[in-house]
C-alpha cells in the first residue's frame, strides 16, 4: 500500500525548460526586474487575477509580508516610519510567519480570536480591538485560512472607518477562486501576500507574490523590495532585497501553465475527504474553489486529548498527518513574551483539535477516501473503550465523588499532588469530573503574564520527575520542560514558558482521568452550587458554546477558580485616611492590568508625552515589587528618572532567606524567633519576598551593602494623617494599585435556595486550614474545599511557616503537594463509606438550581 504523505512538493523540473535556463545565462541577468520574473508577474496577474492591478514576485512570502506591513503601518502618520508601540492586529490562528514579519517591520502582535465556523479572524474581535485601541493599530493582518476566500470588503470598510492599513496573509491562497469566480483578492485596493514554497498548492520551490488591485500600491512595494531605491541607486524609501531569481521565475511561469489543473483536481480531494467524514467537523468555506494545500479536519471534542495517539495510529498505516496551526500564535512562547494576546477560547479549541491530513498532485479520490477512513477508524479505536467506560458509570444523573471547578494550575495541581501517591487512577474512577471554561486544562492564564515566577525552574518540574505515571515522567523531555530547565539558577522563569509547561502536564492528567472512568469538561463553567441532601450537592453547569445549562450531582465540590482584583475594592480602598480613588483621580491602574502581555505597553501610552513621569504604586505585596521590577526591566520605552516610582505601603518589605545563618552572613537581623519556620529554619518563609521580587527588596534596603535603585523610593505609611503619603498620590502622572488578589468565589446557596453567605464575600480567607470553604461565621461547610490564589490559606502545624504570618500563602508547590492531598485525603476518605446513590434517591427537587 503506498505511503500518503501529508505534503509532497512538486515544482516543475528544471530539465524541462532548457531553453528559458540558456536565455538567463546568456542575458547574465538572474535577479529581479528580469525578462523572466516581469513575463512571470505580467502572465499571472492576467491568468489569475483576471488582468485587474498588478503582481509582484519576491523572494518569499515572509519578505512579501515585511514589505507590504511596513509600508501600510505607516499610513497613519503620513509616511513609511512607524511609531514606537503600533499594533499588528492579526488571528491567533495563523502561520509564525505573520506576526514574526509584523515584529520585523516594527510592529507589535495583537492577536485576537477566530470564527468558529470559518476559523478566519472573529469580525467582532477585530472591530472591538479597533474601537478600544484606536490609532495604536498601525495595520490588520487578516489570514485567509487555509487558503479560503475571506471577506475582503470587511478590510475596505475597516480602512475607511478606521484609516486602518491593511494586509492580507493569503500564503495558501495562489489559485484560490472567489465568489465571482476571480482570483482571491484580484480587486482588493491593498497587498494580498502569497508564497509560492514547494509546500503549496502553486510550489515553485521557493518564492513569493504581492498582489493589488492598486498598480502604484505595487510600484511602490517594488521599490522597496530593491533596498528602497525609486529611481538610480540612491534610496527614497525604507527597503530590502525582497526580489525573486530569474530561475525560479522560470519555474513559475512553468507552475501558472497547470495551475488550473492543480488547483481542481485539489478541490475534488477536498470534496472526498468532506462525503466520506459526514460526522466529522470541517472549516466553514467561501468562494468557487479554494487552492488546497493539505485537508484541516476537526477531532470530536473528547478525542482531543488522544491527538497524538491517533496521529500516531495513522502514521503508522501510511497516512501523514499534521497539526496546523497547534500551537497558536498565542500559545507559542516567542510571542507570550513579545505581542500583545487577548483571550481566544475558539483558537484554544480549535487548535487544539485540528488535523491536517494530505493533499497532493499525486493523491487520486481514492487515496483521500482511504485517508480519510484511516482517520474514522483511529478515532473509533480510542472513542468506543470511552462509550463503554461512559456506559459503566451509569446515567448522567449519578452522584460524583468530586467536581474540581477550574482546570487551571490550581485545580490540575491538586490533581498532581494526588498522581504523588499514584491516587489519581483511584480518584477518578470514584467519580471525578474537572469542569474547565477554556478548550484544555493546565495553563489557565498564567502563560499571559509578563513577569517571572517566584519559583525556582526546578519547582516546576518536580511536577513530573519521577512521578509514578510514565506520561507525566517523559514530559521531563518535552520541549516546554527543557525551555523551563533552562532557567536553572536564574530569578524565577518567565511565565509564559511555565504555562506551556502546565498545558502539557494538564494533558497528561486529562487522559490519566479519562482514562480512569473520570470526566474532563473543558468548554463549561459552574454557576453555582446548591445543597439538595445529606452529603450531597447539586452544581449548574453551563456549556459554553450554546448556552446549554443543566444540574450535575456531587458529593464534594473543589472550587479552583483563581483570583480577581475587583474594581469595588478599589472604590473602598483608603489609603493616608482617604479614599484611593479621590486621590488618584482617573489615574488609577490594577497591577493585573500591568502584569499581563501588553502590560507595560500600556504603561508606556498612558505615559507619552509626559518627559519625566512619576508612578506610584500602591501596596507591599509581591504583586507590587514585581510590577515595579517589571516597569524598570522597560527601557527605553519607560524612560524613568530618579524617584520616578514610589512604593507606598504599610508594614515592612521582608526578604526570604534559607537560614538564620544566612540573614546574619549579610547583616539582615530584622527578626524575631516568630519569624522562623519551625519545620524548616527558613526566616519569613511564607511573608518574605523570593527571587526577582527579592533581589528588588534586598537593594532597596541596601542589605550586604546593596545599592539601591535611584529610580525607586519606599515610603511606609505611617498612618491616616500621612501627608506625604497623599501628596505622592496626588502628584503621581499614573498610580498602580497592587492590593493582591480576591477569591473568585462561586454562589453557594442551601436546600431553600436561600444563599448561604461566605467569608470571602467580606473580605476574609475563602478557607480554612483544612482547605474547607467556611462560611461567614467561620464555620466550614461539608463538601465545599478550596484551592489557589486568593483561596486564603495559611499553612499550619506540620507544613510549617512562622508564627508571625497573617497573610495567605499562594505557591505551585504547596498546591502540588500538602495542599493538594489534603483535600485528596478528605474526598476519598468520605468515598470510601458513603453509598452509591443516583438522582432518583435524591427526588426532583435536586435538578431545581
Amino acid at each position: 500500500m503506498k505511503r500518503l504523505p501529508l505534503i509532497a512538493p512538486n515544482p516543475p523540473r528544471l530539465s524541462e525548460h532548457l531553453d528559458a535556463l540558456r536565455r538567463v545565462e546568456e542575458s547574465g541577468v538572474f535577479s529581479n526586474n528580469g525578462p523572466e520574473v516581469r513575463a512571470f508577474e505580467a502572465g499571472v496577474t492576467e491568468q489569475l487575477f483576471g488582468g485587474h492591478g498588478a503582481s509582484l514576485a519576491v523572494g518569499n512570502a515572509t519578505l512579501g509580508l515585511m514589505l507590504a506591513i511596513r509600508h501600510a503601518s505607516g499610513m497613519r502618520t503620513g509616511g513609511l516610519n512607524p511609531k514606537q508601540g503600533t499594533l499588528a492586529l492579526m488571528p491567533a490562528l495563523t502561520f509564525a510567519a505573520t506576526a514574526q514579519a509584523a515584529a520585523w517591520a516594527g510592529l507589535t502582535p495583537l492577536v485576537c480570536d477566530i470564527d468558529p465556523d470559518d476559523w478566519a479572524a472573529c469580525a467582532q474581535a477585530e472591530e472591538r480591538l479597533l474601537d478600544q485601541y484606536g490609532e495604536r493599530i498601525g495595520v490588520i493582518v487578516p489570514y485567509a485560512t487555509f487558503g479560503n476566500a475571506i471577506d475582503l470588503d470587511r478590510y475596505v470598510d475597516f480602512q475607511k472607518r478606521y484609516g486602518v492599513g491593511v494586509v492580507v496573509d493569503a500564503a495558501s491562497s495562489l489559485g484560490t477562486l472567489d465568489d465571482a469566480g476571480e482570483g482571491f483578492g484580484a480587486r482588493a485596493p491593498f497587498a494580498v501576500v502569497h508564497s509560492m514554497h514547494a509546500t503549496k498548492t502553486f510550489a515553485v520551490g521557493e518564492g513569493g507574490l504581492i498582489h493589488s488591485g492598486d498598480p502604484a500600491l505595487i510600484a511602490t512595494l517594488r521599490s522597496m523590495g530593491n533596498f528602497g531605491f525609486e529611481a538610480g541607486r540612491s534610496a527614497t524609501l525604507p527597503g530590502i532585497n525582497a526580489k525573486l531569481p530569474e530561475i525560479l521565475a522560470i519555474l513559475a511561469r512553468a507552475k501558472l501553465a497547470e495551475i488550473e489543473a492543480i488547483a481542481t483536481h485539489r478541490a475534488a480531494l477536498e470534496a472526498a475527504y468532506r462525503e466520506t467524514l459526514p460526522d466529522f467537523q470541517f472549516q466553514s468555506v467561501s468562494g468557487q474553489r479554494r487552492a488546497m494545500q493539505f485537508m484541516p479536519v476537526l477531532l470530536p471534542e473528547r478525542l482531543a486529548h488522544h491527538r497524538d495517539e491517533i496521529v500516531e495510529s495513522i502514521e503508522a498505516q501510511g497516512v501523514g498527518c499534521g497539526r496546523y496551526f497547534s500551537p497558536h500564535l498565542g500559545e507559542q512562547p516567542w510571542f507570550q513574551a513579545t505581542a500583545m494576546i487577548e483571550r481566544t477560547p475558539v483558537a484554544d479549541k480549535i487548535a487544539g483539535r485540528m488535523l491536517s491530513l494530505p493533499i497532493t498532485d499525486a493523491m487520486s479520490i481514492a487515496d483521500a477516501r482511504r485517508a480519510a477512513e484511516t482517520l474514522a477508524r483511529a478515532c473509533a479505536a480510542i472513542a468506543q473503550p470511552l462509550d463503554r467506560r461512559a456506559s459503566a458509570r451509569g446515567s448522567t444523573g449519578a452522584v460524583l465523588s468530586v467536581m474540581v471547578i477550574g482546570g487551571g494550575p490550581a485545580g490540575t495541581a491538586m490533581l498532581t499532588s494526588a498522581t504523588k501517591r499514584g491516587l489519581l487512577p483511584k480518584l477518578a474512577a470514584s467519580g471525578l469530573m474537572v469542569v474547565e471554561r477554556s478548550g484544555a486544562i493546565g495553563g489557565g492564564r498564567l502563560g499571559r503574564y509578563a513577569i517571572t515566577s517566584d519559583s525556582t525552574a526546578q519547582t516546576f518540574l518536580t511536577a513530573v520527575r519521577d512521578n509514578v505515571h510514565p506520561e507525566l515522567a517523559r514530559l521531563l523531555d518535552h520541549p516546554a520542560a527543557r525551555a523551563v530547565a533552562a532557567h536553572e539558577g536564574a530569578l524565577g522563569v518567565p511565565l509564559t514558558e511555565v504555562g506551556l509547561l502546565l498545558r502539557a502536564i494538564g494533558d497528561r492528567l486529562a487522559d490519566i482521568v479519562r482514562d480512569n472512568g473520570g470526566t474532563v469538561l473543558t468548554g463549561h463553567e459552574a454557576l453555582g452550587a446548591k445543597r439538595v441532601g445529606d452529603g450531597v450537592w447539586s452544581v449548574q453547569l453551563r456549556r459554553l458554546s450554546d448556552g446549554h445549562v443543566f444540574d450535575q450531582l456531587t458529593r464534594n465540590v473543589v472550587v479552583a477558580t483563581g483570583g480577581h482584583q475587583p474594581l469595588d475594592r478599589l472604590a473602598a480602598e483608603h489609603v493616608a485616611g482617604t479614599r484611593l480613588v479621590d486621590l488618584a483621580s482617573g489615574r488609577l491602574l490594577q497591577s493585573e492590568d500591568v502584569l499581563l502581555v501588553g502590560g507595560t505597553e500600556k504603561v508606556a501610552d498612558l505615559l507619552a508625552g509626559i518627559r519625566a513621569p512619576r508612578i506610584a504604586v500602591i501596596g507591599g505585596s509581591t504583586s507590587a515589587m514585581t510590577t515595579v521590577a517589571l516597569l524598570l526591566k522597560n527601557q527605553p520605552a519607560l524612560p524613568f528618572g530618579a524617584g520616578a516610582i514610589t512604593v507606598l505601603h504599610r508594614r515592612p518589605l521582608r526578604p526570604f532567606y534559607p537560614s538564620v545563618a544566612a540573614a546574619h552572613a549579610e547583616g539582615f537581623t530584622e527578626f524575631d524567633a516568630d519569624d522562623i519556620c519551625s519545620r524548616s529554619g527558613f526566616v519569613y518563609r511564607l511573608a518574605g519576598f523570593r527571587l526577582e521580587a527579592r533581589d528588588l527588596v534586598l537593594r532597596m534596603l541596601a542589605v550586604d551593602g546593596r545599592v539601591p535603585d535611584p529610580r525607586v523610593t519606599l515610603h511606609q505609611i505611617t498612618g491616616d494623617d500621612d501627608i506625604a503619603a497623599r501628596a505622592v498620590i496626588e502628584d503621581a502622572d499614573l498610580v498602580i494599585a497592587a492590593l493582591g488578589y480576591r477569591p473568585i468565589a462561586l454562589p453557594v446557596a442551601d436546600r431553600d435556595g436561600s444563599p448561604i453567605p461566605l467569608a470571602a464575600q467580606s473580605g476574609r480567607p475563602m478557607v480554612d486550614d483544612q482547605c474547607r470553604i467556611v462560611d461567614a461565621d467561620g464555620m466550614p461547610i461539608a463538601g465545599l474545599y478550596g484551592i489557589g490564589l486568593a483561596a486564603g490559606f495559611v499553612p499550619s502545624g506540620p507544613l510549617g511557616g512562622e508564627c508571625s504570618f497573617t497573610g495567605q500563602a499562594n505557591g505551585l508547590w504547596l498546591w502540588q503537594n500538602e495542599v493538594g492531598l489534603k483535600i485528596v485525603d478528605q474526598v476519598m476518605a468520605g468515598s470510601r463509606v458513603a453509598p452509591p446513590m443516583s438522582a432518583a434517591t435524591l427526588g426532583p427537587q435536586t435538578f431545581a438550581a
